[in-house]
């Protein structure tokens, strides 16, 4: 027998139809012919065929409940069925093919129509089989196309990390008194984007920020102080008027370095929230701050989160020109600070966290 011809079971109750389908079928089809649907079921059970010839009007079990029984179960619904029925009623080929008919062959056979109808139903179902196996394969190759265009995108990440982190490093080795704040900055950052989510404070507009790049763009925001003179950025006592108008330099020195590279660039995301950051992180509420003297909601919130930041870091951290302050005289001097220097509302959410900034300090703080 060849193995590789499709296998068809035929069920028919009346003997001589059964022998008069196979004989017409078994040169091209290896074919089962049983008598009763509950004959079908026993030999589903040792072989999937390609196709099945259903007969109607059976005793025990007709053709409408076999189909019922075929199509509930995982292993058989998608076998296709052919309904084979000596009755010529339109109501029942719809009946038929609403339970997952195929086609119908009415009897006594037509040996060509029989073969036609089955070649065209084998003929679709490999159709189908090659489409399903051609969509799994673009599926596969979508998936790891997707792979890669995240593996490469995280490369970029990382590379894009370690170039700001070579330049923040270096900013922070020429300003050799503000170590680490930038990894702590980053932290009491990352610590009041939580708390707001959690709260849902300003939750329109932080909904829309990827949170990965809020957080890396921090890095950038004394990345100006690149272009500060060693003299005045090294300097053991506290500033004159003079040089603190020189350090202020920092603020658009760092808007103009980060803009060279956004127009270098056609990813912008990232850099949008560090040139805010860079730009507003010395405004004040009240509109007294630097560069530009913006005030309240007018600062970007990127600008806003990074001054409450900023500001208890340069407080509780030790200078040639000063002692730190405790971690309470800092949250104090904060606290006061609400609508005039800081935003009122995202000094209220300071004030929930701001044991976390204690931690995050003794933890980075020599």
């Amino acid at each position: 027998m060849n193995t590789t011809r499709k296998t068809i079971i035929l069920v028919d109750d009346n003997l001589a139809n059964l022998t008069m389908g196979k004989n017409m079928l078994t040169t091209f089809y290896q074919v089962i012919p049983v008598a009763s649907a509950a004959a079908m079921f026993d030999a589903l059970d040792k072989v999937t065929p390609d196709i099945i010839l259903l007969d109607i009007d059976m005793p025990e079990m007709d053709g409408y409940e076999a189909i019922k029984k075929l199509k509930a179960d995982g292993n058989w619904k998608d076998i296709p069925v052919i309904f084979l029925t000596a009755l010529d009623n339109a109501e029942n080929e719809v009946e038929g093919f609403d339970l997952g008919a195929v086609d119908y062959v009415t009897k006594p056979f037509s040996a060509p129509m029989l073969l036609k109808r089955i070649e065209k139903e084998l003929l679709f179902v490999e159709q189908r089989q090659d489409l399903l196996r051609t969509q799994m394969e673009l599926q596969n190759n979508l998936e790891n196309l997707r792979a890669i265009v995240h593996e490469k995108a995280e490369m970029v990440m990382h590379l894009q990390n370690a170039v700001f982190a070579t330049v923040v490093d270096m900013v922070e080795f020429r300003d050799k008194y503000t170590g680490g704040h930038v990894v702590r900055t980053q932290c009491y950052l990352k610590t009041l984007l939580d708390e707001m989510i959690k709260e849902g404070v300003y939750a329109d507009e932080i909904s829309d920020w990827d949170l990965t790049f809020v957080l890396s763009s921090a890095k950038l925001h004394d990345v100006g102080k690149i272009a500060i003179p060693d003299i005045i950025l090294g300097k053991n006592a506290r500033l004159t008027q003079e040089e603190y108008e020189i350090m202020k330099i920092h603020v658009p020195a760092g808007v103009e370095a980060i803009e060279r590279i956004i127009s270098k660039t056609e990813e912008h995301d990232f850099l949008v929230h560090a040139i805010r950051m860079a730009g507003t992180h010395h405004e004040k509420w009240d509109g007294s701050g630097y560069p530009i003297g913006l005030k309240g909601h007018n600062i970007p919130l990127e600008g806003r989160l990074m001054a409450i930041a900023d500001v208890y870091d340069a407080l509780i951290s030790k200078r040639q020109y000063k002692e730190a302050l405790t971690h309470e005289e800092a949250c104090k001097i904060i606290e006061e600070g609400a609508g005039s220097q800081f935003d009122p509302v995202l000094v209220d959410v300071f004030k929930n966290v701001e044991g976390e900034f204690h931690k995050i300090a003794a933890r980075y703080i020599d």
